[in-house]
């Protein structure tokens, strides 16, 4: 009989044991995950430094600031890297950025070719007439 109570109690012991561990495991794998969205706004380059990019978008009066990481890539419409050096203001672009605390931190930059809008050429006629009296 002190055989099976002892058994008894280690059965129990056990089971308790793997239940806490278990609600544990779970309770840090929940506490673990976090998410991070990534967000596109496409626009044309006013300011660029290797600290940051601002850009002019349609869907806001004001510039919007993107910070620049070691990690944040420039490429081309083809998903080929361009260097920094050819980023100049006046491009069109389009940024992927992160939203960190309460910067916008650039993930990904796509740089477009400006594009080139011809002169406009207006042709002005004068006609003149010359009237004389005889």
């Amino acid at each position: 009989m002190k055989y099976n109570i002892r058994k008894s109690i280690g059965v129990l012991l056990v089971t308790g044991t793997l239940a806490i561990t278990t609600a544990a495991l779970a309770q840090a794998s929940e506490e673990s995950t976090t998410t991070t969205t990534t967000t596109t706004s496409a626009g044309t380059i006013s300011e660029f430094s290797p600290e940051g990019i601002v850009i002019k978008t349609t869907t806001s009066t004001d510039p919007v600031h993107y910070s620049s990481s070691k990690t944040t890539t420039y490429v081309d419409e083809n998903g080929k890297a361009v260097s920094v050096k050819t980023v100049k203001s006046g491009l069109p672009v389009t940024v992927y950025y992160t939203k960190i605390g309460g910067k916008l931190v650039a993930t990904k930059v796509i740089v477009r070719k400006a594009v080139v809008v011809p002169p406009v050429v207006t042709e002005k006629k004068e006609t003149t007439t010359t009237t004389t009296e005889e």
